[in-house]
């Protein structure tokens, strides 16, 4: 896919995931009459703007695509109006200021459903046949088996059950397995493994069983794929803290724009999965406690339920733009790390 058409789509796509983020915001801060001063797409300079006659609000299209905002009264405190933000009760501004990730998490979800709804097959955690010379055959593992946990952590569907397997099996684990009625409890399974981007992972060397597609199993399925990657995105963070994931695992806007063009040349269900992992990832990061993040606010409104008293604007401020500064230095590194592996 030519550069022109990467970039258009990743615009259209991360366009699409922003207006869905802040649209929850704007849905829940009208639910419940917080002023809004503007509504806005994009940041930099306005291109395109309209303020409603009736509510006042000021819809706007802005020039970079690379983010948005809902600018309400009182986000920072200290205002007296009886809309403001501050004012409303603290369950209302903590559903405010989450909105916006579940509006994503929720997205993410959606994708999953049309996703498993498109895939030719569904597959099972039993155990067709196994690949030549298999490591897990050899480790015990037999062809019938029903894999319920990998090293104690629960699988449903073959998604869940890869990613335990990429995740944990780099090394010999417990695979546990109902087998001829009976759950066993496999010690010591090997499986293959390979290393990516300075990172190692277990690989499946088995085939697993269909399931047949209906209403119900497309729901069950997307509903546990979505949960995996959930945990997947949630790990990953924890990883790049612990220094399992280096820099050289991360991604930003370059990196992430190549991905979405590979995956739109794959194919609509490549191109899907790629779309529900990002605004999963979007939706997690956001509730981070991090400052200039929704998490953060959130943070700053349980500091004020513990003090019984906000903290000063001034100093949130400060906190906020230290914060922003700190993530737009860490996406220049990324991105000129990107840029670098380009070249």
């Amino acid at each position: 896919m030519n550069i022109v058409m990467t970039i258009l789509i990743t615009v259209l796509v991360f366009g699409a995931l922003i207006l869905i983020h802040e649209f929850g915001h704007y849905l829940f801060a009208r639910l419940f009459k917080v002023s809004i001063l503007e509504f806005a797409i994009g940041m930099g300079p306005k291109l395109l703007s309209k303020k409603s006659k009736k509510t006042g609000i000021d819809y706007s299209w802005r020039a970079l695509p690379v983010g948005g905002f809902v600018s309400m009264v009182g986000e920072e405190g200290g205002s007296e109006d009886e809309g403001a933000l501050s004012k409303k009760p603290k369950w209302q501004r903590a559903i405010v200021l989450a909105a916006g990730a579940c509006m994503n998490l929720l997205l993410g979800f959606l994708i999953m459903v049309i996703y498993v709804s498109s895939s030719p097959a569904l597959g099972s955690t039993v155990v067709a046949a196994f690949s030549e010379e298999a490591t897990s055959y050899q480790s015990g593992l037999q062809t019938g088996d029903e894999i319920v946990a990998v090293d104690g952590h629960k699988v449903h569907i073959l998604y869940d059950l890869s990613y335990a397997i990429s995740r944990y099996g780099t090394e010999p684990i417990s695979i546990t397995v109902v087998r001829e009625g009976e759950k066993t409890v496999l010690e010591n399974v090997s499986f293959p493994s390979y290393t990516e981007m300075g990172v190692t992972f277990g690989e499946q060397d088995f085939k697993v069983t269909r399931v047949e597609k209906n209403p119900a199993s497309v729901l069950y399925y997307a509903f546990h794929q979505g949960v995996t990657t959930v945990r997947m995105v949630w790990e990953s963070l924890i990883d790049m803290l612990t220094g399992r994931y280096g820099l050289e695992a991360m991604s930003g806007p370059v990196g992430v724009s190549s991905a979405i063009g590979d995956a739109a040349s794959s194919g609509i269900d490549s191109f899907l999965i790629l779309v529900a992992l990002i605004t999963i990832n979007l939706g997690i990061f956001n509730l981070l406690p991090f400052p200039a993040l929704d998490g953060g606010q959130l943070l700053f409104l349980l500091i004020e339920a513990i003090r019984k008293k906000p903290i000063k604007p001034e100093i949130a401020g400060i906190i906020n733009s230290a914060g922003l500064v700190l993530l737009m230095l860490l996406m220049l590194i990324v991105t000129v790390k990107d840029v670098i592996g380009f070249m």
